[in-house]
């Protein structure tokens, strides 16, 4: 079995705890407006890697000392197109003693991708919209699968990170916010809630691409801005990373 891998990052600070080893997968369902990283999109392409399970965690290995406090996180793209490359190579790493978390959508949510999300130490849930039209507009996906994949953390209580991007214009709204706040603050497998603020760096590689980036009008969310969302999430007892 093998993996289409867009690239990999040895050093990753902001995919969860500690240093970690961040495999980026190839192919991605969705098609957020935001996204800055839309050379993941087609699965069809074999990415910049194609390395079997046991390839991967040899490559991780050569930085296990500085990855001891930390991990592996697997992103994308969206990591769950390829579940069964997920299971194995994440089995592997729990041999080797290494912690490991997965960054998704949610957005495919199928009996093997359960079986990712049980042996998984960590999910690192994206919730784009909790609005389902915003959601569908935002992203060109339904937010069903996203929400069911949430209840299943639930049920299995699984350590969960959601994360969120606040986006002027779309996400970066005191009455939706609150909606969202409000929507996860009962869930118990939420460990914390981190809130992104939308930036536009990623606009150059539209240029590179020939593709339109439909945000270029989009300012970058002020910090005044990211601190009033903290305070939202916070004030409905949600611990904000």
């Amino acid at each position: 079995m093998l993996g289409r891998i867009h690239s990999l990052e040895s050093f990753g600070t902001v995919d969860g705890p500690g240093i970690r080893f961040v495999v980026f997968l190839q192919g991605c369902p969705l098609r957020c407006l935001y996204c800055h990283n839309p050379d993941t999109w087609d699965p069809k392409q074999t990415g910049k890697y194609v390395l079997s399970p046991e390839e991967l965690l040899t490559e991780v290995l050569r930085y296990k000392s500085f990855i001891a406090k930390g991990g592996v996180t697997v992103t994308g793209g969206e990591p769950l197109l390829q579940p069964e490359f997920l299971l194995e190579f994440f089995s592997l790493c729990k041999e080797s003693g290494i912690h490991t978390a997965l960054d998704t959508s949610g957005a495919i949510f199928t009996e093997a991708g359960q079986k990712v999300f049980d042996i998984v130490d960590l999910v690192l849930l994206d919730v784009k919209s909790i609005d389902a039209d915003q959601h569908k507009k935002l992203t060109g996906v339904r937010i069903d699968n996203t929400l069911q994949s949430l209840n299943y953390l639930e049920e299995k209580n699984k350590p969960t990170w959601v994360r969120h991007v606040i986006v002027p214009g779309w996400t970066d709204d005191d009455l939706l916010l609150k909606r969202t706040a409000d929507y996860l603050a009962p869930y118990r497998c939420i460990e914390k809630v981190e809130l992104l603020p939308y930036h536009d760096m990623g606009a150059r590689k539209y240029e590179q691409l020939g593709m339109e980036y439909r945000l270029e009008n989009t300012s970058p969310l002020s910090k005044e801005r990211l601190e009033n969302a903290r305070n939202i999430f916070r004030n409905v007892g949600l611990q904000v990373l």
